[in-house]
């Protein structure tokens, strides 16, 4: 009789475990939320329905749950503010359809964390005609999303050129001042994640900031700051190569995606 090894048992039963099924992934997150959660999400423009589940419970439940795309599906379904921060988490890329992206990414980002979206997309085969088609959306959500996915392309995206992100730097450059005040912020971290591409797009960032002048951003009632472009560029540069990566955008690719470690 065969012997099992305690790493072959340990990886059975991790492939015994049942899947979580909707009605109790939303048990586990209402169990974990708080009302001071629910008070900071709502200030950063989150809406009810929503529990106030922290990102470090999301990431205990995304290692949980792992990828599983028909509950993802099901926890966007909800509206739930909570899950479907979980949802983008345990979505696949790899089968997400140009239908499902189009309506998550139509949920204004101050609701759900539109970077979240947009990363999914970035590593979808759908990235490139998705970011079209949202740039210049008449939903001012999925304009949002459409320069949040820019920003992801910069930094994950290593086949498209750099002529592709200097296009999107012409697009933004001459707009930006007069964009509403949401969409100001997602072209504003667009510009920042073109820059960390690489040396030739940090020059054309840096000159186009000069050009564009102070970005203005109303925060609300958040601690939160303006990025400024040329101070971010500098210190996120500087950060990279002294960890040996020849730009931002390098040790981007080499983490796991934000959408799952944050």
């Amino acid at each position: 009789m065969t012997t099992m090894t305690k790493p072959a048992a340990r990886k059975a039963a991790k492939q015994a475990r049942a899947r979580m099924s909707l009605a109790e992934t939303m048990s586990a997150l209402e169990k974990a939320g708080s009302a001071q959660t629910r008070k900071t999400y709502a200030r950063h423009g989150g809406s009810e329905p929503m529990f106030g589940v922290s990102f470090a419970t999301l990431k205990t439940l995304l290692k949980r749950i792992g990828v599983d795309h028909e509950l993802a599906l099901a926890l966007w379904d909800t509206g739930n503010f909570d899950a479907r921060n979980l949802a983008v988490k345990i979505a696949e890329p790899a089968v997400i359809s140009i239908a499902e992206l189009d309506r998550w990414a139509s949920v204004p980002p101050a609701t759900v964390c539109g970077g979240y979206v947009a990363y999914l997309a970035a590593e979808s085969p759908h990235a490139r005609s998705r970011c079209d088609a949202w740039r210049t959306s008449k939903n001012q959500a999925k304009r949002c999303t459409g320069w949040e996915l820019v920003g992801a392309m910069a930094m994950r995206d290593e086949g498209t050129p750099d002529a592709w992100f200097a296009e999107r730097l012409a697009e933004i450059e001459p707009s930006i001042q007069t964009a509403p005040n949401a969409e100001r912020q997602t072209m504003l971290g667009a510009l920042i994640s073109i820059g960390c591409r690489s040396s030739a797009l940090r020059k054309s960032v840096t000159a186009a900031s000069k050009r564009i002048g102070k970005i203005e951003i109303d925060q609300g009632d958040t601690a939160c700051k303006t990025r400024e472009i040329v101070p971010t560029l500098e210190k996120t540069w500087a950060y990279a190569q002294s960890k040996g990566f020849p730009n931002p955008a390098a040790q981007e690719r080499a983490r796991e995606s934000m959408r799952t470690r944050c």
